[in-house]
C-alpha cells in the first residue's frame, strides 16, 4: 500500500471510528448514565443496594443491605449477597433500592 493510499485508509477508519462514538453519544443522557452505572457495577462488583421482600399485604418478609448485582425476569429476582451467596426470590413483592 503506497503512503497517500495508506492516510486514505487511515483518515477513513478514524471519521468511521468519531462517527460511531458520536452516534453513540447522541441519545438521551439517562440512557448514557445508566449504561455507565452499569459498566461500573459490572467492575466494581455491583452497586450498594438494599433489596426488601413484602407480602402481598405490605408486610415485611425480609431485607438485604450490600453491594451486588440483582438480576431480574418474569419468574424470579436473584443476587449474590455480600457472603456470595445466591439469593433467589420467587413471588412476593421485591423492591430493590439504590443506596
Amino acid at each position: 500500500m503506497t503512503g497517500k493510499k495508506y492516510r486514505k485508509v487511515l483518515s477513513v477508519g478514524i471519521l468511521a471510528i468519531i462517527g460511531v462514538v458520536a452516534i453513540s453519544l447522541s441519545g438521551c443522557s439517562s440512557r448514557w448514565d445508566r449504561e455507565m452505572k452499569s459498566t461500573v457495577s459490572n467492575w466494581t462488583g455491583g452497586l450498594n443496594r438494599t433489596v426488601t421482600v413484602y407480602d402481598y399485604n405490605g408486610q415485611e418478609i425480609k431485607s438485604w443491605t450490600g453491594k451486588f448485582d440483582v438480576t431480574e425476569d418474569d419468574n424470579e429476582v436473584y443476587f449474590d449477597d455480600e457472603n456470595d451467596k445466591r439469593v433467589i426470590i420467587q413471588g412476593g413483592i421485591v423492591i430493590n433500592e439504590e443506596n
